[in-house]
């Protein structure tokens, strides 16, 4: 096999590692704020709100992300949003933007499960204990059951995140130059079909790799913390 493009085209590869984080985590982020607020809203006793925000997740969860990614980009006409170079590459938030916001939307609807089970596994006593000391339900929801929440789906979540990771690698079809759209530029710049994309594999389980180690410390930092 033969890596020796590497050194030319090894810019492609950085830029996209760069721009592949950049997309996960605004995802997550974004997931895990939509995801909290399908979670809350289910909980609530408005029937509208709740009957939409499960036909969202019905919708989302029974989609191929892909399907998802096409429709919201045919659909979100940002034709005004700058292009910026980036290295190498370039930034097209005509691009960027539909990307992040649909999988974002695709994400939460995932999290919104995982926050419900975590809301689930916390004990109903304190809510209770929270009610008989008088904490209105919102700020007993806020300040004493998400907290307690946050341990038992941050391992979800995690995971989460490393999906996020590699389904970002779906942007490439509308055009988005993340790190396996970068590969593919290497592929037609050398004409070799395999290596570059195999290194883009490599850099891939790097990146997974390594959030799962510092998941896992973060994880048991927290663990010592509720023990004490």
């Amino acid at each position: 096999m033969d890596f020796s493009f590497l050194p030319k085209y090894w810019a492609y590869f950085n830029y996209g590692v760069f721009v592949t984080i950049m997309i996960s985590a605004s995802v997550v982020f974004f997931g895990t704020i939509f995801g909290v607020l399908v979670t809350l809203i289910k909980r609530s006793e408005v029937k509208p709100l709740t009957w939409l925000v499960h036909l969202y997740v019905w919708v989302f969860r029974g989609t191929p992300m892909v399907v998802q990614i096409m429709i919201a980009f045919a659909w979100m006409h940002f034709n005004h949003m700058p292009t910026i170079g980036f290295g190498v590459l370039n930034l097209d938030f005509s691009r960027l933007i539909p990307g992040i916001i649909i999988i974002s939307l695709n994400s939460g609807a995932y999290i919104s499960e995982i926050v419900r089970a975590g809301i689930d596994a916390v004990p109903r006593g304190q809510l209770e204990a929270a009610y008989s000391l008088g904490i209105r339900p919102k700020n007993a929801m806020r300040y004493v059951i998400l907290p307690q929440a946050l341990k038992n789906i941050l391992p979800a979540l995690g995971n989460e995140f490393i999906t996020i990771i590699k389904d970002s690698a779906l942007l490439q079809t509308i055009g988005v130059m993340e790190l396996w759209n970068g590969a593919q530029s290497v592929v037609t710049a050398t004409y070799s079909p395999i290596a570059p994309l195999l290194f883009a594999a490599f850099y891939y389980l790097v990146i997974t790799t390594v959030m799962s180690q510092l998941l896992r410390i973060l994880e048991r930092r927290m663990a010592q913390g509720g023990n004490h």
